[in-house]
């Protein structure tokens, strides 16, 4: 098996791994060295204990892999200063992690922060474009 084929079978490990359970310093520390990761899972999971991940597509290539995938959970903790609203998050997001060793070394996100306050409710939901009208220019 080659070095990708390695790191999407670990990445997947990975996510079946924290995924819908309590994100522990050690559970945590058990798949990447990237201390910035690990706090922004221990910061997200007291925000949404125990949410869930769900890779929807994923690319590698070498030590890189890139996921486009989904977080899920429901707000019990406060996030950003926004005390629980109850309300359930669905988010997608965008990530590229660096896998040396076996291990997660570094990590860039993206997800739409947007989204995720009009699902708590903090936000009005944003028009959204009608791609299928003509453009009159």
């Amino acid at each position: 098996m080659n070095d990708s084929k390695k790191n999407k079978a670990f990445i997947i490990e990975y996510y079946n791994a924290i995924s819908g359970v309590e994100k522990t310093p050690e559970l945590c520390r058990r798949y990447m060295d990237d201390e910035k990761l690990i706090r922004h899972i221990q910061f997200f999971d007291q925000a949404f204990p125990k949410y869930e991940l769900f890779i929807e597509e994923m690319v590698a290539e070498g030590n890189k892999v890139i996921v486009q995938g989904r977080a899920t959970g429901v707000h019990k903790g406060i996030y950003k200063g926004i005390p629980p609203t109850g309300g359930k998050m669905d988010l997608p997001f965008v990530i590229r992690y660096l896998v040396e060793h076996h291990k997660i070394t570094d990590m860039w996100l993206i997800a739409d922060q947007t989204i995720l306050m009009e699902q708590l409710g903090i936000m009005a939901p944003q028009a959204t474009a009608d791609w299928s009208a003509p453009n009159p220019i």
